[in-house]
């Protein structure tokens, strides 16, 4: 199994970007899936996650900002994020939710990078 994230970039404080999660190997819509995030000097963290029905719950901090959703024909999963403030900064990865040990590895991420 492969995912490959991609869609960040850099942008200022209050800007948007929507992250795209694509699947090789693998039929994402069999999974609860899940964003995770990994600021520099901290531990990789859950973000978002959305269950094989399109149930979808945040940790606080995200909450009414971001949005992730899922495109089964497309064998994607997407991450909407609106006001995005400089502590999102971080590489973000996708991957099942809980981690599936044999699902696949985390990849290189998606680095998004918010400047105050």
């Amino acid at each position: 199994v492969q995912l490959q994230a991609s869609g960040g970039g850099l942008v200022q404080a209050g800007e948007s970007l929507r992250l795209s999660c694509a699947a090789s190997g693998a039929i994402l819509s069999f999974f609860n899936m899940a964003w995770y995030r990994q600021a520099p000097g901290r531990q990789r963290e859950l973000v978002a996650s959305i269950s094989s029905r399109s149930d979808a719950d945040y940790v606080d901090s995200v909450r009414g900002r971001f949005t992730i959703s899922r495109d089964n024909a497309k064998n994607t999963v997407y991450l909407q994020m609106n006001s995005l403030k400089p502590e999102d900064t971080a590489v973000y990865y996708c991957n099942t939710f809980p981690k599936l040990a044999d699902f696949g590895s985390w990849g290189q991420g998606t680095q998004v990078t918010v400047s105050s």
